[in-house]
Order: structure tokens, then C-alpha cells, then sequence
């Protein structure tokens, strides 16, 4: 089966890759990094969440970071968890919110203290106020290749979580192997599943790179149709529940991978790899994208390469 000739991406650095690290930056840095990766050709960024500070201090202010924000041609999407940071991202300009519900029950009211019911129950009245305030809903499908706590997971599951967060009005779905235990045959014969209830234009895929897999997990998925990859610059954020494991795959890596393909993306490689060479900066750490550290040790440019 043909790959698609353009793909969507869906930065997610600057909420999913920052959560996960362990230097808080504030507001005016996260700001920074989402006007370098707007400037870099990306037009959806996840920009923060509207969650207690307590519970994740590094998405603290996030109203002040999208103030901070230069918008042009960009949409930014916050993740919500309640009809209360529903009202707090509405109140903070919000382009786009987002609802994170899973598809394992142990990990759900472990993450989100609720069961899957529950959450779904919650999400539909908070999708349905963002809607009526013109705001549009992602929904996130967590632990749909495996989950931490009880291994595999039933892809009926996956199918019936992701078929209730459209039905409740999300516009796209987005299919998350949360630990990054999945292979390519599985994720596409998942997304093939997925498809029997959802249109491929609402489907899109998040892989962590826990081992190694997620580019080829995303080569399989767009073998299938999917058009929107979500990732994260720099590989941002840790896999908490495989301590030193990587986390999110790296937009450049994605990136990479695409243009080689000839497949439309709309972003500069030389500009994302400097967007996230500010972060690594800001947070200390290095970058675990395979083509930043091949950058950064002067090996050929991607261009010269054709």
C-alpha cells in the first residue's frame, strides 16, 4: 500500500515532552520554544495543560505562556482534564483543547484517578462546552499497544474508546503506545481496526521510542493511511514508567524520515534541529533525535544527501 504524499504533525514537546522532564521552565522559555518550532514550519503545537500545579508543576502557567505566544498560522492545544480547565484554557485564548482518556482500566484510574466509563462520561460535557464556544476537542487514546500494569491490551478496547471520543465530538483521535512496546504489524493491523469505525483523516498516531520502534511503527501506520503524526522535538520527555527508557520519538527523526520519502511536511530540518538545540539548552539534557546528534557532529545536511 502507498504512503501518503504530505503529512500533519503534531508537535508535542512543549506539554507531553515537558511533563516529563525534571527542570520546570517558565513561562517566557516555553513561549520561546513554540515560536522556534512555529518558525520551523509546524502549525499544531501542544502548548501546555490546564491540570493542578501540584500535580504537574511544569505545565504550570500555561496561560501565560500562550500569552507569551506569536500566533500566526498556528493552532495551540492544551490538554484539559476537567470542566475546569476547560474554563481556564477558554479563558487563556485556547485554539484547541485536548482530553486524554485510556484504553487500559488499571492505568486510567491509576493516571486519571477514574475508571475509562467514567472518564468518557466526563470528557463528553467537557467536549460539548468547547464546542459550544467554538473550541475544538482532540481526544487521546492511551496504553493502546500494551500497558505498564496489565500487559496486553484488548484492541476492542482501543476501538470502542476511540469510537466514543468521536462520537462525543472530538475531531481526530490520536492512538498513543504510551510505553512504546509496540511493533509495526501490530500498529497497523491496529490502526486497520480503528478504520472500521473512524475515518483514516481522524486518526493519528503517538509513539514513544521506548525500544527502538517508533519510526518503523510510524512507517507501518502511514502504509495504512494515517496522515497525522504526533511527536516531539528533540525526543522531550522520558518514558515515566520505564525509568532511562526514551520517551516520545523525535520530530526530527520524524522529520527526517518523511523528507526522505518525499513526503510533504512543511517544516524546515535546519530550524527544528536549532529549536530543539534551544531546549536542550534550557533544560540541560541532551537531545536523543538521531539526526540532531548526526547534525551536531557535522555529518552530511539531510539536503545534501538526495
Amino acid at each position: 500500500m502507498s504512503v501518503p504524499s504530505r503529512v500533519s504533525i503534531v508537535e508535542v514537546g512543549p506539554r507531553d515532552g515537558l511533563q516529563n522532564e525534571k527542570l520546570t521552565l517558565p513561562p517566557q522559555a516555553r513561549a520561546e520554544l513554540i515560536n522556534r518550532l512555529a518558525a520551523a514550519g509546524l502549525t499544531r503545537i501542544e502548548a501546555g495543560s490546564f491540570v493542578l500545579p501540584s500535580a504537574v508543576p511544569q505545565m504550570a502557567h500555561t496561560d501565560e505562556t500562550l500569552a507569551l505566544v506569536l500566533k500566526q498560522n498556528l493552532r495551540l492545544s492544551v490538554l484539559v482534564p476537567n470542566l475546569r480547565g476547560l474554563s481556564d484554557a477558554l479563558a487563556a485564548g485556547a485554539d484547541e483543547i485536548a482530553v486524554f482518556a485510556a484504553a487500559s482500566e488499571t492505568f486510567s484510574k491509576r493516571n486519571i484517578n477514574c475508571s475509562i466509563e467514567e472518564s468518557l462520561e466526563r470528557y463528553a460535557k467537557v467536549v460539548a462546552k468547547a464546542r459550544r464556544h467554538g473550541v475544538m476537542a482532540r481526544g487521546y487514546v492511551s496504553c493502546v499497544l500494551g500497558c505498564p500494569y496489565e500487559g496486553a491490551v484488548d484492541g476492542a478496547r482501543v476501538v470502542s474508546v476511540a469510537g466514543a471520543l468521536l462520537e462525543m465530538g472530538c475531531f481526530e483521535v490520536s492512538l498513543g503506545d504510551t510505553i512504546g512496546v509496540g511493533a509495526p504489524l501490530p500498529a497497523r493491523r491496529l490502526v486497520e481496526r480503528v478504520a472500521r469505525v473512524a475515518p483514516l483523516d481522524k486518526i493519528a498516531v503517538h509513539f514513544h521510542d521506548t525500544f527502538g520502534q517508533a519510526l518503523a511503527n510510524i512507517f507501518a501506520c502511514l502504509e495504512a493511511g494515517v496522515r497525522v503524526v504526533d511527536s516531539s522535538v528533540a525526543g522531550l520527555g522520558g518514558c515515566p514508567f520505564a525509568p532511562g527508557a526514551a520517551g516520545n520519538v523525535a520530530t526530527e527523526d520524524v522529520v527526517y524520515m518523511l523528507q526522505r520519502m518525499d513526503i510533504e511536511t512543511g517544516v524546515s530540518l535546519d530550524r527544528l534541529i536549532e529549536a530543539g538545540a534551544f531546549a536542550c539548552a534550557q533544560l540541560d539534557r541532551t537531545p536523543t533525535s538521531r539526526v540532531a546528534v548526526a547534525y551536531g557532529a557535522k555529518c552530511d545536511r539531510p539536503g545534501d544527501m538526495r
